[in-house]
């Protein structure tokens, strides 16, 4: 019988936390490159995931050439997750790391995947499930602004290719660093700036010419992807997120840049 997810009141998204671009005006935050009522961007954001949760994983290796797993991989090496431990997936989704904490932590342990969109989370409990890997899972709907779990409950809180999507993202900082235990860790993988000016240019390029085209022949949904390039474009970039984790409280912040810094892996402590 499949393990239903707690479904978590969502509560609405209040402020935009976005500090290195220009403010929106007052009651407004940015959806890629639009301005929208503040109240209305959980809303979009999860009508994006609702249409592409079917094919997401399918889109992940079309659009990277499968180097998202080596970045996932290297995540995963870089959480030092160990038996009996408790690990918050935030963002969770198809379940990806979910999958291999799992296994780390052991019988002993738990991994808490975590997701604000029903259907992703839906699609990951799934195929966690017929994988058969249960038994310390638990699937629990959540936004990452106000995570439902109590004080220093978690040795590792991780949240990979979510936080671009996250309206209040100090708000949401704060959350998994009030969910951590002392001593433990946060990882953020997420996309970020290219190091090199001629590696954005093709970047760019990429991004918006043949990705929405991908999402349109393979999810029939070039919008949804054309949202998600915006939406890297519109994140803080390496230097900017590590100092919002340093307000959040993180302690020994650092980021290491991969595949020329398209993407970064972000790490704090709570000491």
């Amino acid at each position: 019988m499949p393990v239903p997810f707690q479904a978590r009141p969502v509560d609405p998204i209040m402020s935009d936390s976005r500090s290195d671009q220009p403010a929106s005006p007052a009651g407004s935050t940015h959806f890629g490159y639009q301005t929208v009522p503040t109240a209305e961007k959980a809303k979009k954001v999860a009508e994006v995931f609702h249409s592409v949760a079917d094919r997401y994983d399918v889109m992940n290796d079309l659009m990277s050439l499968g180097v998202h797993r080596l970045w996932k991989r290297y995540a995963i090496e870089m959480s030092a997750v160990r038996r009996g431990q408790q690990v918050l997936d935030i963002a969770g989704g198809t379940g990806d790391l979910a999958r291999a904490f799992s296994k780390r932590v052991g019988d002993t342990g738990r991994v808490v995947l975590a997701d604000i969109n029903a259907s992703m989370l839906g699609v990951g409990r799934d195929r966690l499930i017929d994988a058969g890997l249960s038994q310390n899972l638990e699937f629990v709907q959540a936004n990452a602004e106000c995570l439902p779990f109590a004080d220093n409950s978690f040795d590792l809180v991780t949240i990979a290719f979510g936080l671009r999507n996250v309206t209040d993202k100090n708000a949401a900082l704060r959350s998994m660093y009030r969910v951590l235990k002392p001593g433990g860790r946060l990882l953020v993988l997420e996309f970020s700036k290219p190091v090199a000016e001629p590696l954005a240019k093709v970047y760019d390029a990429y991004s918006f010419t043949l990705l929405p085209m991908m999402g349109q022949i393979v999810a029939q949904d070039a919008a949804s992807y054309r949202y998600l390039a915006e939406s890297i474009r519109m994140h803080p970039d390496q230097e900017t997120l590590k100092g919002m984790m340093d307000t959040a409280g993180f302690e020994r912040t650092d980021y290491h840049n991969l595949t020329g810094g398209i993407v970064a892996l972000h790490r704090g402590f709570k000491l």
